[in-house]
């Protein structure tokens, strides 16, 4: 009996040593977390920007949009590839998992329609379960999932546009889990490229931003509606093909900023959890622990009743 309380004691211990590791590294996800949603933060106004100025330049170039590679639809769509984005790291409840099960169903689909499918993968966590399942890695972009660079995201995507410019690949498509709140990510499937003229041109959502261009009255829309004329040097479509691929860089960009904070907030709750799982545990062995000494007490009474009745 004792040896057995002795053994539930140690079992508390353990559990104890574990809640405390899982409470820290609960903190260290919420510190970084603040982080990465400042990050997307202060990414949005330059996304914003980028967004503008590729539409406007596209207005302009007109009829020649069609004529930059990177716009130019391929005639039949018979490659794609996948871009998963996940983390090097686990211990973050389903946060791979999820994305993996996601661009398998991907490929699946295309699979089943008679396309060719390749993989990309940022993370370790990607890249490692891809080739466990045999599946063939393009690129794999590992090393820095907790605090991604916006080089890290030029990378990716210079490697995306030149296997979809040289004809390798008909469409691209990138699979991340985008950022709700600490407590909700949500698995996003976007088309990266094609770049379709509808999503350049299309008018964003920024509001009272979008409206003007500057703090001069000469670059203001007019009372009467109309935008104001713009002159571009070099030409409007030469302006486009250096933009294009930085609007694809901060698609990109934004998916690793998006991962990145859904990450840390799916680790911060699994570790919050898994402190509350180990505080339960705690008590159901306490509550053990202290059984096993009643029954030790009584039994050792009971010893002491029988001597002194055989005494007696």
């Amino acid at each position: 009996m004792a040896a057995s309380q002795a053994d539930v004691k140690d079992r508390i211990a353990s559990v104890q040593n574990i809640r405390k590791i899982t409470r820290a590294m609960e903190m260290v996800a919420a510190a970084r977390l603040r982080r990465a949603e400042q990050r997307i933060e202060a990414l949005r106004p330059y996304a914003a920007a980028i967004r503008r100025m590729t539409r406007q330049a596209a207005e302009a170039a007109g009829a020649e949009v069609s004529g930059l590679p990177v716009l130019q639809e391929h005639e039949s769509m018979d490659k794609v590839a996948v871009l998963l984005v996940t983390g090097d790291r686990g211990l973050a409840g389903a946060f791979n998992s999820q994305i993996i099960r996601a661009g398998l169903r991907a490929a699946n689909e295309h699979e089943s329609a008679g396309r060719e499918v390749t993989f990309s993968a940022s993370g370790r966590r990607g890249v490692s379960t891809l080739t466990f399942r045999g599946r063939e890695i393009a690129g794999s972009y590992v090393g820095f999932t907790d605090r991604p660079a916006y080089a890290n995201a030029r990378e990716i995507a210079q490697d995306l546009v030149a296997a979809y410019v040289d004809g390798q690949v008909d469409q691209v498509e990138i699979i991340y889990n985008g950022y709700v709140s600490a407590l909700t990510q949500e698995v996003r499937r976007e088309t990266l490229l094609p770049l379709q003229q509808a999503t350049i041109l299309e008018e964003s959502e920024e509001g009272p931003e979008d409206e003007h261009t500057g703090s001069g009255g000469g670059s203001d829309e007019h009372e009467g509606g109309g935008r104001a004329l713009v002159e571009y040097e070099p030409g409007p479509e030469e302006i486009l093909s250096r933009l294009v691929p930085e609007y694809v860089e901060i698609s990109v960009y934004r998916a690793l900023l998006e991962s990145t904070a859904s990450e840390h907030g799916a680790r911060m709750t699994a570790m919050r959890n898994a402190s509350e799982n180990a505080g339960d545990i705690i008590q159901d062995l306490t509550l053990e622990m202290n059984r096993a000494r009643q029954a030790e007490i009584t039994q050792e009474i009971m010893e002491v009743v029988a001597g002194a009745e055989a005494l007696g």
